[in-house]
């Protein structure tokens, strides 16, 4: 008898949302379907799921051991979510090659359901970040007597939802400050900074106003500034790796001695940039306006106030009009951005 082969082995997931992108948070169930396409007839031991959720990190550091020795340090830290295993066909038991109870599968393409539900405890939002990620996957195995197992692994999105409607992330945040130059003997007047914006939460694609006051009293040419930054950390063994990336900036008129510049409102756009982490107790994920002055051959004078990138955004009012998957879909923008970068290094699971 001539054995069948497997032509194909793929995964679909049941999306919840209208971009058709598979996301879920916590307390969703998580559903699909294994697609098994075969040419004549096989025989099947199992074929098996395995779900898992979780945090990794990794970095690597070189050490001085003295006498011209060096060696290096690994740094690596994980944190599981949860952990889920299915039969879909067959039985447990796949380190024999027995002919007993094997299933046989005719020629043609077969669907076999699954289905899953997260934890209703927080779960970290699916991030790459330079030295670690977040990830979520869901991995097929079909087992056959005598051949090496056929594995397929796809991933879906995680959001642990952010809603920015609440007091705390819509509190103004405000900042003063001010800087004397001096040049050996000589003291310059002063250079002041105010700044000020509605909230510390937004969401991608939203707009933050900025009101600033810049006041040039020294005898240079100052020239005000603002950019959006990310703060990647990264924990691992007691230590701490930070990845600091620009998002996006803009730039002032300049400013001569003994002017002043008046920012009314000044916006600086958010673009696609994946969530805050906030919960996550060896990756976080966090975000700055940096409102400054650049000043020619001295540090620059600046304040830096937090932001909170959420999910949900900003309701006037305080009135729900959509839903939080049709919200997510409308910032799913990120998932596909080189920022946060891709991790170094093989984060395998």
């Amino acid at each position: 008898m001539v054995l069948g082969k497997v032509k194909s082995l793929t995964i679909s997931f049941d999306c919840l949302n209208d971009s058709n992108v598979p996301v879920y948070s916590s307390g969703d169930t998580v559903s699909g379907r294994v697609n098994l396409e075969v040419t004549g007839e096989i025989r099947v031991k199992s074929l098996k799921i395995h779900a898992r959720g979780h945090a990794k990190v990794r970095w690597t550091e070189s050490r001085n051991a003295g006498s011209n020795t060096a060696y290096t340090q690994n740094y690596t830290e994980e944190v599981e979510y949860f952990n889920h295993k299915d039969i879909l066909i067959g039985h447990e038991r796949d380190d024999d090659n027995s002919e007993e109870g094997l299933h046989i599968i005719h020629s043609g393409r077969h669907e076999y359901a699954f289905s899953f539900e997260l934890p209703q405890t927080p779960l970290a939002t699916s991030f790459e970040g330079r030295h670690g990620s977040v990830r979520y996957w869901v991995k097929a195995e079909l087992h056959r007597p005598w051949l090496l197992p056929v594995k397929l692994k796809k991933e879906f999105t995680v959001f642990e939802h952010i809603d920015i409607n609440t007091p705390s992330l819509l509190s103004p945040q405000a900042g003063t400050k001010e800087k004397t130059l001096c040049c050996w003997f000589c003291t310059s007047g002063p250079i002041s900074l105010s700044a000020k914006i509605e909230r510390k939460g937004y969401t991608p694609g939203e707009s933050i106003q900025i009101f600033a006051e810049i006041e040039n009293c020294s005898s240079r040419m100052v020239v005000p500034k603002a950019a959006i930054y990310q703060t990647q950390a990264f924990y691992a063994k007691g230590k701490m790796k930070e990845v600091k990336q620009l998002v996006a900036n803009l730039r002032g008129e300049s400013l001569s001695s003994g002017k002043t510049e008046t920012w009314n409102g000044k916006q600086l756009k958010i673009p696609p940039v994946s969530p805050s982490i906030l919960d996550c107790s060896i990756i976080r994920v966090e975000y700055s306006l940096m409102v400054y002055v650049d000043i020619p051959g001295a540090m620059d004078l600046f304040l830096n106030l937090p932001l909170v990138i959420g999910t949900i955004p900003l309701h006037p009012f305080g009135s729900r009009t959509s839903s939080v998957s049709s919200q997510c879909s409308m910032n799913m923008n990120w998932l596909g951005l080189t920022l946060p970068e891709r991790p170094e290094g093989n984060l395998t699971t």
